[in-house]
């Protein structure tokens, strides 16, 4: 059985060896990857044990590299359905309910009709059943109560929590740089 060399995306740390995100989980193709490692503008730390060749080399295909040049991490993140979902966990702040992110949307708490404003501190994930209840109305209206109140997460807490959502696919040589700092199983 042959694997397609598109299977083979390699994972991308920082210059201090962290990860540049864990969700999305920060991976390039093989092609970007062999480009930097050729252009030297990355290390490689660990490789597959498939390779590729051209008529005049042969290059390991890298499954981890690190950037040579540290690249800081924006001062606040970005306002995004997506970033506001990963700051609430996927859940909905109303029901509690974990849902898939097909099945989640974002509300504004004090809803737009009302004055309300689209900003991280008066929007939260809801579900679907949750926010057509709630509808244009305060929650404390149809007997709805916040789990937690709307704030601006840092970019710190977003990669952290993104951490607590692993991708469906994690190469082994990828473990120890995505949980290093996690809590050791004892005997």
């Amino acid at each position: 059985m042959s694997i397609a060399v598109n299977s083979f995306p390699a994972l991308v740390l920082n210059a201090d060896f962290r990860p540049l995100s864990y969700f999305p989980l920060s991976l390039w193709s093989w092609r970007d990857t062999v480009k930097a490692v050729f252009l030297e503008r990355v290390s490689v730390v660990s490789e597959y044990d498939r390779a590729v060749r051209s008529p005049s080399a042969r290059i390991q295909l890298p499954s981890v590299i690190a950037l040579k040049e540290f690249v800081p991490i924006a001062r606040r993140p970005a306002f995004t359905r997506f970033n506001v979902f990963l700051r609430d966990r996927f859940r909905c702040q109303y029901c509690s309910g974990n849902f898939p992110t097909e099945n989640l949307t974002f509300d504004h708490v004090v809803p737009r009709s009302r004055g309300g404003r689209t900003v991280w501190s008066n929007v939260v994930t809801a579900c679907e059943p949750c926010n057509l209840t709630k509808g244009r109305r305060l929650p404390r209206e149809v007997g709805l109560a916040l789990r937690r109140k709307p704030y601006a997460p840092t970019n710190v807490e977003l990669q952290e929590n993104g951490r607590g959502f692993p991708p469906n696919y994690l190469h082994e040589s990828w473990r120890d740089f995505l949980y290093w700092d996690s809590e050791l199983e004892s005997a």
